[in-house]
């Protein structure tokens, strides 16, 4: 199952083990790629959010957890945990270990794999409301339309898409997104791609935590991205 060639080589951990602000605008553009069964799927970051040291919007805050262990541990490895019960959030570890920082994948956009991705979706989609028919004891109801309409842009907008789409899911917590084998890959753009225009803000779902850091700009995303 060949990887796109514009997938790029692997992400250089380096990055990811220094400042985490820097990792996460670095992120910005590079390829996220899956591997599995179903083929292959390779997705360019458009969004992200980082998470630092110290944060008191961050997971770590209150300490190790078995939740939040892959926080702790070597750069370049996923952090993956479970939202609402129901979506699956991917980050990306970076500084030294034992000193808890991520960044969290917003959004994607596809470049190899978008049939896949339309697949995953909507069999998430029928999944969910199988569940919820059953709970409210009715028959299921299925809308036409759904994943096969959207446009690439808004495929995997938001963290628990970006999972949906590309098949993340808690068995894939600790894996070490900077070997070449993975299942799940970061790699870089190609070299001769421009670099994207990134623009910050504040991050979204933290009304948790106190200032300053509800307000810090620590969201990034391409200008040209996924997400509006």
């Amino acid at each position: 199952m060949p990887v796109a060639a514009d997938a790029g080589r692997v992400f250089p951990r380096a990055i990811l083990e220094e400042d985490t602000i820097a990792a996460a605008r670095a992120l910005i553009g590079a390829r996220l790629v899956r591997i599995d069964s179903s083929g292959v799927r390779v997705a360019r970051v458009a969004e992200v959010e980082a998470y630092l040291v110290g944060d008191l919007a961050s997971h770590a805050r209150t300490g190790r957890t078995p939740r939040n262990a892959a926080m702790f541990g070597p750069s370049g490895h996923a952090y993956v945990y479970v939202v609402y019960g129901m979506y699956e959030c991917l980050n990306v570890v970076t500084e030294a270990e034992g000193r808890p920082a991520a960044v969290l994948i917003r959004a994607v956009e596809p470049l190899q794999g978008e049939d896949l991705m339309r697949q995953a979706r909507l069999s998430w989609a029928q999944r969910r409301e199988e569940t919820r028919a059953a709970r409210q004891g009715r028959a299921p109801i299925f809308v036409g339309g759904g994943p096969a309409s959207l446009s690439p842009r808004r495929l995997a907008r938001g963290p628990g898409l970006v999972c949906v789409a590309m098949s993340v899911g808690r068995e894939l917590d600790g894996v070490d997104l900077c070997a070449p084998t993975a299942a799940l890959q970061l790699r870089s753009a190609p070299a001769d791609e421009a670099a994207p225009r990134i623009v910050s803000g504040p991050r979204v779902g933290i009304g948790y935590a106190p200032e300053p850091w509800r307000s810090m700009p620590l969201r990034f995303r391409a200008l040209h991205g996924v997400a509006r």
